[in-house]
């Protein structure tokens, strides 16, 4: 294998595993901190791609405007599902909530069937990002790609600075080791949890937004990424941002290499890493032990 065959699958490995990070980083977030198993968590990935796509498409709105919308609803619709149905479950097991969140996969997925129909939706790359780069003069690689992870080394950074240099970052940081110390300390939990499901919708929403092109737009295209998404979060750990990135740039190069070199069991190779960080750090690469 070539210099350039080597650096093509790095650079697609990357590419993937940023739209991994995407998705797990909100998941990482609200399982972190709230302890939400949400398996509806994909449904936010397709539903911010049907929205774009109907903003800019059939509403007409500018593109920078409509994703930014699209976003921003997404944020709201998920803050207000976890106010109205998440919250009550508090003090109920997991099982709940996994029944829960099944449950709205099914409606998202059967909304989008009735809105737009069971036909892919083909999303367009803005014409500012088409065309290709010439990769030190040994192929061309399509620029949209490179825009994905620079979107994604952008959004890993902003969560870094909010994770770390923000109020709302130490009561996350907090949350994430202590709920009941959050609460001991005046903390009006329920509004906290909220906006957090939300920032973890719109980033699922993003990662749907730029996936889309690539991808296509079709009813449940969520749930067939979530599970990788939940993958990396174990990996990285519970509630980690950098576990998040970490993670999601192992399976990402782990998936295109093995599709590579082992084509015939690629699909085993993150759930081969996954186990065999786990029997090394049981709470994945930057969780926090159990105490």
């Amino acid at each position: 294998m070539g210099a350039a065959t080597v650096l093509l699958q790095l650079l697609n490995g990357i590419q993937f595993g940023i739209l991994l990070f995407l998705l797990a980083s909100g998941l990482t977030l609200t399982f972190g901190i709230m302890g939400v198993i949400n398996l509806a968590h994909g449904s936010f990935f397709m539903i911010g791609a049907y929205l774009a796509y109907y903003f800019s498409i059939h509403a007409g709105l500018a593109l920078p405007l409509a994703l930014v919308l699209a976003i921003a609803s997404v944020a709201v619709i998920g803050a207000i599902l976890e106010w109205f149905t998440l919250a009550p479950l508090v003090n109920r097991g997991h099982l709940d909530q996994v029944l829960l969140t099944y449950g709205l996969i099914l409606i998202f997925d059967e909304l989008a069937t009735i809105l737009w129909g069971k036909d892919v939706q083909p999303a367009e790359i803005p014409q500012i990002f088409r065309g290709s780069v010439n990769v030190f003069s040994l192929f061309d690689y399509p620029l949209y790609r490179l825009v994905i992870i620079a979107i994604g080394l952008l959004t890993a950074a902003g969560l870094y600075l909010l994770i770390s240099k923000t109020r709302l970052g130490m009561i996350v940081r907090a949350g994430t080791t202590s709920r009941d110390m959050v609460r001991a300390l005046g903390i009006p939990v329920q509004p906290v949890f909220s906006l957090v499901f939300g920032i973890g919708a719109a980033l699922a929403a993003l990662g749907g937004i730029v996936a889309s092109p690539v991808l296509s737009i079709s009813p449940g295209m969520g749930d067939r990424i979530i599970v990788v998404a939940f993958v990396v979060v174990v990996i990285g750990g519970i509630g980690s941002i950098r576990g998040a990135f970490i993670g999601a740039l192992l399976v990402g190069l782990t998936d295109v290499f093995g599709k590579v070199f082992f084509p015939s069991v690629s699909s085993l190779g993150m759930y081969v890493l996954m186990a065999a960080i786990l029997i090394w750090r049981p709470e994945g690469l930057f969780g926090v032990p159990a105490r």
